[in-house]
């Protein structure tokens, strides 16, 4: 995603460029209270397991925690792709020099490379999961079971049956007292979370309209062109993961949650249904299952809107902001993108009326702060669990994402409720294994058909050819 980092090195996705050229009902152990600090030295094991972009500005931020919070030392890594995991260890490694301790034998290549990775930490020290999501349970179960606190990406599943999965294993790891900090940054902003403060003491009086944009041109692997002749099918999905529903939620989870997420963190509320329309106006030759435009109306318990506008098409008017409408006046939660949020209350409903309150000066680094305070928890050993939050975002997003490719209304429980499991196999997967989607056989891979295909988002290759 193309969120700012808003720190020296620039954004998350581009570090590396600027520094470096089973089910979850498995039975798990009892209650266990975990070592705030692992190691006798007072510091902190990680391990980053995906070392794309995204867990590259992870374990930088995990490095970057202030020492009077928390000594961190990256000691493993785990990818499939060893160009990925070879400048992420470079650019980490040129960065924070002996806070990186992971020699060649300590940097797995492979499907199983998570559990080898976890093996070299102990109970109370940090896992960074930012593998495609369709990952996410499977790697969450082998950290409650090694007695792990967590930090994973958002979104934290992409459809129903991962949801329920993440919410039955999260249930071991409260009872384990284990801190699990998802990549929502946007709810550890300082800015927006005094907009919200003034937002529940009244100030903009019932909030009854939210607009959120995510207008720009095509970005990272939205856009997806057949696999190269003889290019392992299952890692090209994977490597360009956006363009894929099962291993992402699409262009559409991955990239729009965080200014659903902060709408409803305003409205302090998620909404109970959606519906929406979108469209493939320009992919030609390209083979991913995004749509090239969004609009999703989400209604709440209280009929207010949330509406959603998102595009990722050249040449065409970009924004990328959210923003509150309460009786009392208009809020902006965030322009420009995510961070800093330029928080402002307005007397009226535009933004050339009086200002009422500002955010004063420059805000801190929200994708910073999170990990500050995810570490400030584990050292305090204080309660931090962002997981059902995480998962209500994702299955929120997901709701409008199926709306969407339906052309139904449908509610967020359908969503969570529902039998369609995008990646039933990601827990089996390995370097060999046929890719989860399979290619049509006009050479596409399926893609949504609103109005046609009504009870799922898309039908795949055995029910397309029967």
């Amino acid at each position: 995603m193309n969120d700012s980092m808003n720190t020296p090195s620039g954004n998350r996705r581009n570090f590396i460029k600027t520094t470096s050229s089973a089910t979850a009902a498995s039975v798990l152990a009892g209650v266990v209270v975990p070592r705030v600090h692992s190691a006798v030295d007072d510091t902190t094991q990680v391990a980053v397991i995906g070392a794309g972009g995204r867990g590259t500005g992870a374990a930088d931020n995990a490095l970057s925690v202030p020492e009077n919070i928390a000594r961190n030392r990256l000691v493993a890594m785990a990818d499939v792709s060893t160009a990925k995991m070879d400048n992420s260890y470079k650019a980490l490694k040129r960065r924070h020099k002996d806070k990186v301790d992971v020699p060649a034998d300590r940097r797995y290549i492979g499907f199983d490379g998570y559990t080898k990775a976890i093996d070299h930490l102990n109970s109370g020290d940090v896992v960074i999961f930012t593998t495609p999501c369709a990952f996410r349970w499977v790697h969450f179960q082998k950290a409650i079971e090694k007695g792990l606190n967590v930090f994973m990406e958002k979104p934290v599943c992409p459809d129903g049956p991962t949801a329920r999965r993440m919410l039955e294993l999260n249930k071991e790891a409260k009872k384990k007292n284990l801190k699990v900090g998802v990549g929502l940054m946007c709810r550890h902003s300082r800015a927006r979370g005094e907009l919200f403060n003034r937002i529940k003491d009244g100030e903009m009086g019932e909030i009854n309209l939210l607009r959120a944009y995510r207008l720009h041109g095509p970005v990272a692997s939205c856009y997806s062109l057949p696999p190269k002749k003889n290019e392992n099918e299952l890692l090209y999905q994977i490597r360009r993961f956006h363009s894929f529903l099962w291993a992402s939620g699409g262009s559409f989870s991955d990239y729009f949650i965080h200014n659903i997420d902060e709408c409803c963190w305003m409205k302090d509320a998620w909404p109970i249904k959606a519906q929406g329309a979108g469209g493939r106006h320009y992919r030609g030759d390209y083979v991913d299952q995004n749509f090239d435009a969004y609009t999703v109306e989400y209604t709440f318990a209280d009929g207010a809107k949330l509406y959603m506008h998102g595009r990722t098409m050249p040449g065409c008017f970009g924004d990328f902001a959210s923003y509150a409408h309460g009786s009392k006046g208009l809020g902006i939660i965030s322009m420009r993108g995510h961070a800093p949020a330029p928080c402002k209350i307005f007397k009226g409903q535009s933004m050339k009326d009086d200002v009422a309150w500002a955010y004063p000066g420059r805000e801190t680094n929200p994708y910073q702060d999170e990990w500050n305070d995810l570490m400030t928890a584990i050292r305090e050993n204080k309660p931090f669990n962002e997981v059902e939050r995480g998962v209500m975002a994702s299955v929120v997003t997901a709701a409008g994402r199926y709306a969407a490719h339906t052309g139904q209304e449908i509610t967020v429980d359908r969503v969570l409720n529902h039998d369609h499991d995008l990646s039933p196999n990601s827990d089996k997967l390995t370097m060999e294994s046929p890719a989860p989607l399979q290619m049509n056989p006009d050479g596409k891979y399926p893609v949504p058909q609103p109005g046609i295909i009504k009870d799922r988002e898309y039908l795949e290759i055995d029910a397309d050819r029967a």
